[in-house]
């Protein structure tokens, strides 16, 4: 009732405001156009006294014979005043009241010394009155004047008449407009509101008797119902996880451990298998110089993230063999199990041609949907070609893992925009298989999306999946959002479902994570490890930055070594100090753009280090190949600061290594806002990494820290992470896809 009034209350005031203004300029053009016309009157009649009292002025008698001609208009209608004053002191008026009061004297006169007519209004006793008054000639000489007061009351009557019949005008239209305002309000705002407010009372009451398509769904009440299901759902999936972390807390098990995740998979899956479809190895064998076959971890975030897990549970690893030496170390069955010095789960390696690489990998995947769905400003590109060799690589992993399925249901893992299309491949063969796509990149608006040609064969590939997660929520309203705007199907965004050909698909946001070092697994305990690392680099007194990534545009290596080399520029205390070590993996080398990418980058370093640097100094060390775990281990562990200046990243797991390692609570996280990371890591030093001088000010601003917030960050960004580590995403993550098993 309250906002039903304050609406009436709103439109009536705004309504007398509008009347009140239209009906004062239209009275204060009415009385001007009175006052105008009673003005001329007086003219006139001024204009043919005077020719009939100017003979006058020769008579001897003129004064009585004036005054018994001027009273014979006495009572003409509106005229209720007649002055004649002459220079020697004659003055003539009907009635002799103005005379004897010698009324309007003064005006006579001016009116004889400036030989102009003089008008005026004012007041006669209780009368509102005009007084109009022109020179009196004889032979050409000004000898008096005369004068006439018209009664002008009938004009304030007429405007009071006026505002009468506004305000009467007003009242009736009030009244139409309050009757009709309620009628509105109640049939589409307060009746639709209240019924909402139901359903969001009930939904928190766990009564879900009423559902969201009983609901009004026109207009903007729409739009709200929209917004509200949206946050009803994110409210409800709150409440559970407190209730979760209340439980766990209570049972003293708040956080997820690799032992914990196996016994609690164990007793969720029982004898279900695992199994990680991913096109990255966790696991690669190559060559080195000397023709001897090593094994290297690759710089993946999706190996950082799911290597931990299949170490916990147990299963089997699908991906692309791409190591020179990967042939050789597989069994007939192309597998092969992993880790080599602690073997717990099979890696099965699917071989794929240079024409296969070229079109799926380089061509689609990361020509086509990486730059389409990161906001790098880089432009897709599109071939037939390339997706024709996409289709067909998500066909032979699919194959590829059919071929390993027993009789038992299982449960698949499906990492990133590389099979887009393996979900309904898979569950075409085996409907009874639950499937997970983890889309490890951002997702972008509809709109961006809509760019590729075959989005609705996309769309509909995910689809097959039984759970469809991301990093953020964002990513997945996006996702709905495009689901929407391209497909045939039923969003319901309370559940945050979508139904299509009968099938339900959810979903959801999880954020990845990774293992969390223990103090067991500390690198670099021994002063005299770090001394040697310190020396091989010449990093000895220095104040040392980090950089972790693969070398591509998305990770914004040309605005951090701009940002490097302008804190140089603006800190000079800090030339000959300051070395920033970045270790950048070579990646998509056979892609123009990164190749172009890759060229910029050499040219900015080299650039900053020949004008800061020295024979004995180079501000920045660009490590351009494929590093070892325990060399990127003990660079976090020394690092005084570590920066991630990402464009657009879906997560960045860069930033949880590092904090991860510092076990000695020191050390400093720069992290972009543009980051899924920056969601949940709020004490890092949050910058656009667009902004040079920002980022400038953030690395000045971490070198020169007192120790004591440096250790407060540090501590609640190692909480945030221990809590939140990849055993926790992926007990969530399969959790919510086991639901319907």
């Amino acid at each position: 009732m309250k906002i039903t009034l304050r609406l009436i209350v709103s439109l009536l005031l705004g309504t007398a405001l509008v009347v009140f203004l239209f009906s004062y300029i239209q009275t204060q053009a009415e009385e001007k156009k009175l006052n105008e016309d009673l003005g001329l009157r007086a003219k006139l009649i001024t204009k043919s006294f005077k020719e009939a009292v100017e003979p006058f002025l020769d008579i001897t008698e003129r004064p009585d014979r004036i005054k018994q001609f001027i009273g014979k208009f006495k009572g003409h209608v509106r005229l209720i005043g007649i002055l004649v004053y002459l220079k020697e002191g004659t003055f003539v008026t009907v009635p002799d009241e103005l005379s004897q009061k010698e009324m309007f004297k003064n005006e006579l006169t001016e009116s004889i010394e400036k030989n102009e007519p003089i008008e005026s209004v004012g007041k006669w006793d209780d009368k509102k009155i005009h007084f109009y008054a022109i020179p009196l000639e004889k032979d050409s000489l000004i000898v008096g004047s005369l004068g006439v007061i018209h009664d002008r009351s009938y004009i304030i009557q007429r405007v009071m008449e006026s505002w009468k019949r506004m305000a009467v005008t007003f009242s009736i239209l009030a009244f139409i407009l309050s009757v009709t305002t309620l009628m509105i309000i109640r049939w589409s705002v307060t009746g639709p509101i209240a019924r909402i407010s139901e359903w969001v009372k009930k939904e928190r009451l766990g009564d879900t008797s009423l559902t969201p398509h009983q609901l009004p769904e026109q207009g903007d009440v729409k739009k709200l119902f929209f917004e509200i299901t949206r946050m009803a759902s994110s409210l409800k999936a709150a409440k559970l996880d407190l209730v979760e972390q209340t439980r766990l807390n209570q049972s003293g098990e708040s956080r997820w451990t690799k032992e914990r995740l196996k016994d609690y998979l164990r007793s969720k899956l029982g004898e279900a298998p695992l199994y990680v479809i991913a096109n990255r190895e966790p696991y690669i064998h190559r060559k080195n110089g000397n023709g001897k076959v090593e094994c290297i971890v690759p710089a993946s975030g999706v190996v950082t993230a799911l290597d931990p897990v299949l170490q916990a549970t147990g299963g089997v690893w699908v991906a692309h063999g791409s190591g020179n030496a990967d042939r050789e170390t597989v069994d007939k069955h192309n597998k092969l199990s992993v880790p080599p010095w602690n073997p717990t789960y099979s890696l099965k390696r699917v071989w794929l041609s240079e024409e296969e690489e070229k079109g799926y990998y380089y061509g689609f995947a990361n020509e086509g949907l990486w730059p389409l769905c990161h906001i790098a400003h880089v432009r897709p590109a599109f071939n037939i070609s390339d997706w024709d060799q996409y289709k067909g690589v998500n066909q032979k992993f699919a194959d590829s893992l059919l071929e390993e399925l027993d009789s038992r249901s299982p449960l698949i893992l499906i990492q990133d925009y590389h099979f887009a299309l393996l979900p309904k491949m898979i569950k075409e063969k085996r409907p009874d298989a639950k499937v997970a796509i983890f889309w490890h990149i951002p997702w972008p608006n509809p709109e961006a999306f809509g760019i590729c040609p075959w989005q609705e064969e996309i769309l509909d590939g995910m689809l097959g999946s039984d759970l469809i997660s991301f990093h953020t929520q964002f990513h997945c309203n996006n996702f709905l959002d495009t689901v929407d705007r391209v497909l045939e199907s039923r969003i319901d965004w309370t559940a945050f479902g979508v139904t299509r050909e009968g099938k339900t698909s959810y979903v959801r946001p999880f954020p990845i994570s990774v293992s969390f070092a223990s103090n067991e697994e500390k690198i670099i305990q021994e002063p005299q490890k770090k001394k040697e690392l310190l020396k091989k680099y010449g990093l000895e007194g220095k104040n040392i930055g980090i950089g972790v990534d693969r070398i591509d545009y998305t990770k914004g290596l040309l605005e951090r070594f701009k940002a490097i080399g302008r804190t140089l520029e603006k800190y000079p205390e800090l030339q000959g100090k300051l070395v920033f070590v970045e270790l950048g993996a070579p990646s998509r080398t056979l892609i123009p753009t990164y190749q172009n990418h890759l060229s910029e980058i050499e040219k900015l370093v080299s650039a900053i280090n020949s004008q800061y640097g020295s024979k004995d100094y180079q501000p920045i060390l660009f490590l351009k190949e494929h590093h070892h775990q325990k060399t990127i281990r003990q660079f976090y562990q020394i690092a005084d600061f570590c920066l991630v200046s990402s464009l657009h990243d879906g997560m960045n797991l860069v930033a949880k290594e590092f904090i991860s390692e510092r076990h000695d609570e020191d050390g400093v996280l720069i992290l972009s806002r543009f980051t899924g990371a920056s969601h949940e890591l709020k004490s890092a030093l949050i910058i656009n990494p667009y902004d040079i001088e920002e980022t400038a000010e953030a690395i000045h601003q971490a070198l020169s820290m007192l120790p004591e917030e440096k250790q407060e960050r540090m501590k609640r960004l190692r909480n945030q992470v221990q809590d939140q580590n990849i055993y926790r995403w992926a007990a969530e993550l399969i959790t919510e896809l086991v639901k319907s098993f």
